[in-house]
């Protein structure tokens, strides 16, 4: 009769050895340390099959007797291969010189033996030669001698392949060093696996022959399976889990095959007879002759299915693998579970209780195996996940028997449990061999202790595992089981609490279930409806909503239950403070993305659509939008609702009193009902939806403010800046206006009105500036000071208005304005000084003669052009004794200043006493011609509209039309500079109410031009300017005084000058000291070095070209030189140049100190005229002799 199990199975070796050897004490030292060497580890196979190499880390062998081995014979019940010894070892104890004990007794003994086991098919073979160390190796007498020793005869007797199988061992008594054996075991894995390697590939060989045989009339797949079998026990005992794995793995695809064309002839009933089968270990393959039913073809489909699993799960333990078993075992409960509830003739439940049995053996065989072996941390999650789903599958068979015994209702979540098409009857007959679910059956605390029992290591495994949604699953049974035995304090705890578990995964139907059940339990206990009932309320409504769930409160249909919901919840919301409640989908909001403009008063209109989600009507008091501007300045939409918000869709017009245009974020929506704010985020972070845009169109009729520089700017003075407020279509009863700027601190209490026309009240507070009193259709303008900005280049100002109109005194608007300023002036102006004489009447210099001419470069700071009325140069305001301004031009007209075209402005200064000490100022009035063209045009507007008062309104909007127009196409700009004439250009807007104005207007512009004086107001900038110094100022000259070939000398004309003539001049230096540091410097004397330059393509020089002179306040030092002009033609005389020397005595910053000079040509604007040179040459020729 077959094995059982075809575990357990160990490799066999056999041995053998002399008679003599085997009766000597040395026999049981030797097989004592050969049993020393063993197990075998690290044993490397490769698989001829599918070429793996696989690594057999540890491998028991079995040494028996050659003796006791019986004959080969053929069995017609494949075995596993390993039942036969695959490798046969002979042992001889011979000195390797002892050659004729070996010829005379051993070698026939050894022969014998060596034939025996070659007959053997698929056995190997080693011999194994024990020698002593002493006898090693010693001297042969013959050097020629190679092959003398007993090994030698071994090898060449018996070794008839290339394999050498004889091998020697040096030993003596006690040596039991793995390296004296090293070679031996390494001969035995060697031929262990040839022999393995032989078989295996001869037992594959008969399983692809039956294989191929299966139309064959005959061929049972019963005995096909025991064939195939006993390769996976081969490959078991040799510990190549792995490779056993595949051959059931290949037989379980086989079986489907068969089960699948209902050829099941082999098998016997799809049940067995044995009553007990809910009750057996469920992975156990000794508790029935498996193998023996298989061969007799009666084993039925279940037990056959039953003796596959538990030898897959087998292998898979020994290779660690637990969480494959625990997946194979649910798969196989549910799925031939579902089979058998197909069974007609079953005993009530049996399926159930097998089911459930068979699941709690698992998990007891699991624990086991996992006992037995170390599992990483890694793997032990998936094999708890896998515990915790067959504790849940006893579970659910728990949920079926408890209906049916009545102990637990025939509702969620027990009912959901519940597969079979069978309804049994609850208090059916239920008999079961299983004690512990008889008693449960038949007991209810029993029963509901089981219950717990098993939910409980279910939710343990799951929790282990970080299955954590699974195990909030199982506590819902747990509350359910909780409400059912009456415990309703203990399960509203639990039912409140799972949802928000719930939620995050989505679970939304189990969500809805617990919520229900939740309020349902509130209901019974009778509490009062607080904060959190109607947190419940609203998460369950968020439930109801999203799944649409059938299952409410009480039973009742949807409508019912939800406006009674409602009712409640107003009642209850109308007795608590403020409840905010975030993105609750009970009500939804969709903004319209274009806002309207109010019309007659500031402010704009926002539609919004709202969807309410419930079957009923939902109170709702207001309805608000949140919505963010640039500057993260916000604006309020909001609307009051007095009928509540119908279900279904609607449409809400909101307004907002703040004025602001531009495009606006929706940052959040609020529905308010009594106390509870539904609100709805849309920016949240983690939002993946494009955020979405909010258009509000320009009301150019409403309140605005804008700021400048300053009209009256001067430098080394407090800063400031000016603000102006346009009231447009709005009658202000009162304004307040507030002024704020990084690292800027305003004085507001310094504020200044300029113009009080439009204003009856003017107050100027610490931190605020408020007005009374201000006419619509008004420019009120004031100065504010504020502190030093010049490190910044713009300056970014924050005003915040509030205001109230005569026509809603009730309603303060809030406005919100963020201009830039840029700080930079709009010009900048360097100035030149140069030290010159006056217009010369004598050709003597004085030093009154000598003046400061001054030259103020004005330049545009940026692309703007700009307008300049006029440009002063101003003494102190008392004056300054002796000093006299003179500007080169007395009247010049308005000045355009352009990026690429300065402008000039020279003036120059006369100072009878010396040296100007007092700073003098630069005036410059000035105006952008932005602002020049925009003041025309308003006063254009305005003159046009007085003759239409009825069209006053406009004047904004026309105004502004224009001006775009302009922004348009800058070719109007070249002609308004010449003659003033604004040529509006023409745009392509389409037809407007106001078109007639326009055109009226445009004609007007066109026919304007600049008048002879500035007219409007003008920006006025002043900037201190102090006036140089200087130690020395020098005036040279070069004079001709005559030529040799001049008849005459004359005292205004110079006489006719040649090329290459040599010209008589004279060098004169005038120095005066009278600009220099103190009054006093003209008593000084300042040594200075005169140099010639040297002009080499035009004049030579000769006589003293460079030189040192004593300098006195307004004398002259003179140098007579000689020119000699080396061409003819039109050139300016030689430069000069004037340096002063260290001052002997004075010190400066460690060095001597140099007086400052500056030196001018006087001669620099002349030019010399050189004829060419003429002449008379007389040759005289001879005629010849004669």
């Amino acid at each position: 009769m077959a094995s059982s199990t075809p575990s357990g199975q160990r490799v066999l070796a056999s041995y053998a050895a002399p008679p003599a050897f085997l009766a000597s004490p040395n026999w049981s030292k030797v097989y004592s340390t050969i049993l020393g060497q063993l197990p075998l580890r690290n044993i490397h196979w490769k698989s001829n099959s599918r070429g793996t190499l696989k690594t057999i880390q540890e491998l028991q062998v079995t040494l028996v007797p050659f003796d006791s081995l019986r004959d080969e014979h053929t069995s017609q019940v494949p075995g596993t291969l390993l039942e036969k010894p695959l490798l046969h070892i002979y042992i001889v104890h011979c000195e390797d010189n002892d050659l004729d004990t070996y010829r005379n007794t051993l070698k026939k003994q050894i022969k014998d033996w060596h034939t025996a086991v070659t007959s053997r098919r698929n056995q190997d073979w080693l011999i194994l030669q024990i020698i002593r160390p002493d006898t090693l190796r010693q001297p042969t007498g013959n050097f020629f001698q190679i092959k003398n020793s007993v090994l030698d005869k071994l090898r060449t007797d018996f070794n008839s392949d290339k394999r050498d199988r004889c091998v020697q061992v040096n030993w003596i008594t006690g040596n039991d060093s793995p390296a004296a054996w090293a070679e031996f075991i390494n001969k035995m894995k060697e031929g262990l696996l040839y022999a393995f390697d032989s078989a295996i590939e001869a037992r594959q060989e008969e399983v692809r022959r039956s294989e191929n045989q299966q139309a064959m009339p005959g061929w049972n797949f019963c005995t096909f399976f025991i064939l195939k079998e006993s390769l996976a026990s081969s490959f078991e005992g040799m510990n190549l889990f792995e490779e056993a794995l595949i051959p059931y793995d290949e037989l379980e695809a086989s079986f489907y095959r068969v089960s699948k064309e209902r050829n099941m002839s082999w098998f016997g009933p799809l049940l067995p007879l044995d009553p007990n089968q809910d009750t057996s270990p469920f992975l156990s393959t000794t508790k029935k002759p498996y193998r023996d039913l298989i061969l007799e073809n009666k084993i039925s489909v279940l037990d056959f299915r039953i003796y596959l699993l538990a030898r897959q799960c087998q292998l898979l333990a020994k290779l660690g693998r637990l969480a494959e078993i625990t997946s194979k075992a649910t798969f196989f409960l549910g799925a031939f579970g579902e089979r058998l509830q197909d069974v007609p003739t079953l005993s009530p439940l049996f399926v159930e209780a097998w089911r459930y049995s068979s699941a709690l053996s698992v998990v007891e065989h699991c624990n086991t195996w996992a006992a037995a072996s170390s599992i990483e941390a890694s793997k032990s999650a998936s094999v708890n996940a896998g515990k915790g789903e067959l504790l849940d599958l006893a579970r659910s068979q728990l949920d079926v028997l408890g209906m049916v015994a009545g102990h637990l209702p025939i509702a969620p979540p027990f009912s959901t449990s519940r597969t079979s098409t069978k309804i049994w009857k609850p208090n059916t007959p239920i008999n079961f061999i299983n004690e512990t679910l008889n008693v449960a059956i038949n007991n209810k605390e029993a029963f509901y202790e089981l219950y717990v029992a098993v939910l409980n290591r279910a939710i343990d495994f799951y929790a282990k595992s970080g299955r954590r949604k699974f195990a909030l699953k199982l506590h819902g049974n747990l509350a359910a089981l909780e409400l059912h035995r009456g415990n309703l304090a203990a399960a509203l705890i639990t039912y409140t609490s799972l949802p928000a578990h719930y939620a995050p995964h989505m679970w939304t139907s189990l969500e809805s279930f617990m919520l229900s059940r939740a309020l349902d339990t509130y209901n019974k206990l009778d509490r009062t409806q607080d904060v959190e009932w109607i947190h419940m309320v609203l998460s369950f409504l968020k439930t109801h909503v999203e799944h649409n769930c059938e299952m409410l409160v009480g039973g009742v249909d949807k409508v019912t239950c939800v406006t009674t919901l409602i009712s409640s919840l107003r009642e209850s919301v109308e007795r608590l403070e403020n409840l905010a409640h975030p993105d609750h989908p009970i009500i939804t909001i969709r903004v319209a993305s274009n806002a309207k403009l109010a019309g007659g008063r500031d402010g704009s209109f926002l539609d919004v659509h709202v969807t309410n989600h419930l079957p009923c009507a939902f109170p709702v008091d207001e309805i608000s939008v949140l919505v963010s501007g640039r500057e993260s300045d916000k604006f309020r939409y909001a609307s009051s609702i007095d009928d509540g918000c119908p279900s279904g869709k609607s449409t809400y017009t909101l307004f907002c009193a703040t004025p602001a245009s531009g495009t606006f974020l929706l940052e959040s929506s609020e529905i308010r009902s009594a106390h509870l704010l539904l609100q709805s985020n849309y920016r949240k972070a983690g939002k993946v939806a494009l955020p979405l845009l909010i258009r509000v169109p320009h009301d150019p009729l409403a309140l605005d403010i804008r700021i400048s520089q300053s009209n009256q700017i001067q430098l080394g003075r407090l800063s400031s800046l000016m603000v102006v407020l346009s009231t447009g279509r709005n009658n202000v009863n009162n304004a307040a206006i507030r002024l704020v700027a990084p690292s800027i601190t305003f004085y507001a209490r310094d504020a200044e009105l300029l113009e009080d026309k439009h204003a009856k009240s003017f107050t100027a507070g610490a931190d605020r500036i408020e007005l009374e009193g201000l006419d619509e259709d008004s420019d009120i303008i004031f100065r504010v000071p504020h502190s030093d900005a010049s490190a910044l280049t713009a300056m970014k100002v924050k005003l915040e208005v509030d205001y109230a109109t005569k026509d809603e005194p009730t309603i303060v608007r809030t406005s919100q304005f963020t201009r830039v300023l840029i700080t930079t002036l709009p010009i900048s102006v360097n100035v030149e000084d140069f030290f010159r004489g006056k217009k010369r009447v004598h050709s003597t210099t004085t030093p009154g003669n000598i003046q400061l001419i001054s030259k103020f470069t004005v330049s545009t700071t940026s692309h703007q052009h700009v307008r300049i009325a006029n440009a002063s140069l101003e003494l102190p305001l008392d004056g300054l004794e002796g000093v006299n301004i003179t500007p080169c031009v007395a009247k010049r007209p308005v000045v355009t200043v352009t990026p690429i075209q300065p402008a000039n402005f020279l003036f120059s200064l006369d100072s009878s006493h010396g040296p100007v000490r007092e700073s003098l100022t630069l005036s410059v009035k000035y105006r952008m011609l932005r602002e020049e063209v925009e003041s025309i045009i308003q006063d254009q507007v305005r003159g046009l509209l007085e003759e239409f008062p009825s069209k006053a309104h406009t004047r904004t909007v026309l105004v502004s039309k224009l001006v775009n127009a302009l922004e348009s196409d800058a070719a109007w700009v070249e002609m308004y500079g010449i003659t003033g004439e604004l040529a509006v250009p023409q745009t392509n807007e389409g037809p407007h109410e106001f078109d007639d104005l326009m055109k009226e207007a445009v004609k007007r512009l066109s026919q304007h031009r600049h008048t002879e004086h500035p007219e409007g107001k003008w920006r006025e900038i002043k900037i201190p300017v102090d006036v140089p110094f200087m130690n020395i100022v020098a005036a040279a000259r070069i004079r001709i005084i005559s030529t040799p070939f001049a008849k005459e000398t004359l005292a205004e004309e110079l006489p006719p000058l040649y090329a290459g003539q040599p010209i008589s001049a004279n060098l004169n230096i005038y120095t005066t000291f009278h600009w220099g540091l103190s009054p006093s410097d003209t008593n000084r004397q300042y040594i200075l070095r005169f140099n010639i330059e040297e002009m080499v393509r035009e004049w030579l020089v000769s006589g003293p070209k460079r030189g040192d002179f004593v300098a006195k306040d307004g004398e002259t030092y003179s140098i007579p030189i000689t020119l000699i002009a080396l061409h003819h033609g039109e050139f300016a005389l030689p430069r000069v140049t004037i340096t002063a020397l260290p001052m002997s005595g004075a010190v400066t910053m460690g060095s001597m100190a140099v007086p400052s000079i500056e030196t001018y040509q006087e001669h620099g604007a002349e030019k010399i005229l050189v004829l060419p040179r003429g002449g008379r040459t007389t040759f005289v020729v001879s005629m010849g002799p004669g």
